[in-house]
């Protein structure tokens, strides 16, 4: 089959590789490079550095709605989207037969963040659904659909990979079924429809206003891209992984320090967290026992701050 491949995160990179060994890719299209870090430098998305290591022809249209007749002019058998970035033109779905790989039992987690929000709602199982693309967002015909359990130990990037390689399967049937001229397709329940938006810069921030266990979800599904961030004095802290603390909160305001000697420990809503893993910005990933050694930024009794500003 000849296929045009869209997706940007390394949740794509999987199934770009799967679709390169069985069938014919003639494009790959992903989101422009972006500037990073403190540094500002220009970095390709994972898709772009596979599919240039594959020898596949790679475009980056800054939008996609004012520039897609590339992909019509070279008449693929099927568009296959996984986790692109932008929605696509009604104009380009009418023409091309558009199948998405989406990371979440649909109708449930519509939007750029399914798997986040997995996470962040504590879940206990989440999947993948193959579907025919619509113009509205992740509302078309489900094909084909697999389950997998969320383990206390996954973050963000254990459950993407997961769901990736559960995706590169069902996509791989799907394709096969559809080569020998067998189509599934079930209309969506819009009555059970919920959303998972693409995350906002002020999603990233932790509010120790909420329970343990939302707080701890809330950092898994952050980790390790983007990080979440919580925010004391002056200064903006990345936390990439926590665990319930056994101090008990003795009635002081969530994100109260109660702890430094050795551990960091915050306040929740309803206990406490105790935090394994720190950034401070420009800096490395620490452990907290290496953090806490000569650090003089926090002290016990201080309070994190709720929001970015």
């Amino acid at each position: 089959m000849k296929i045009v491949f869209m997706g940007t995160p390394s949740f794509a990179v999987p199934i770009l590789k799967m679709l390169h060994q069985k069938h014919e890719v003639c494009l790959v299209v992903t989101q422009p490079d972006k500037k990073v870090g403190r540094k500002k430098i220009m970095t390709p998305s994972k898709v772009k550095k596979e599919a240039l290591d594959l020898g596949l022809e790679v475009f980056q249209p800054e939008k996609l709605k004012d520039n897609y007749q590339k992909i019509i002019d070279l008449k693929p058998d099927y568009l296959v989207t996984a986790a692109y970035g932008q929605m696509l033109p009604k104009a380009l779905i009418d023409q091309v037969t558009c199948l998405n790989v989406h990371g979440s039992i649909l109708p449930n987690y519509r939007g750029g963040a399914p798997i986040q929000y997995a996470l962040f709602d504590g879940l206990k199982e989440t999947g993948v659904t193959i579907m025919y693309m619509a113009f509205e967002m992740d509302s078309g015909d489900i094909i084909k659909q697999g389950k997998l359990p969320i383990l206390e130990s996954d973050d963000y990037e254990s459950l993407s990979e997961k769901l990736s390689y559960l995706g590169v399967k069902l996509l791989d049937e799907v394709l096969e079924d559809l080569n020998h001229g067998i189509i599934h397709r079930t209309p969506q329940d819009k009555h059970k429809v919920t959303f998972a938006y693409t995350l906002k810069p002020e999603d990233e921030y932790l509010n120790f206003h909420q329970s343990t266990e939302r707080v701890l979800n809330k950092i898994r599904g952050l980790s390790p891209e983007p990080g979440a961030y919580a925010r004391i004095h002056d200064t903006h802290i990345k936390i990439y992984k926590a665990s319930k603390s056994d101090i008990i909160n003795r009635d002081v305001l969530p994100g109260t320090i109660l702890s430094v000697n050795k551990k960091l420990v915050i306040a929740t809503l309803d206990g406490a967290i105790e935090v394994l893993l720190v950034q401070l910005p420009g800096k490395k990933i620490l452990t907290i026992k290496d953090f806490l050694n000569g650090q003089n930024i926090i002290k016990q009794g201080d309070v994190f701050i709720e929001g970015m500003k």
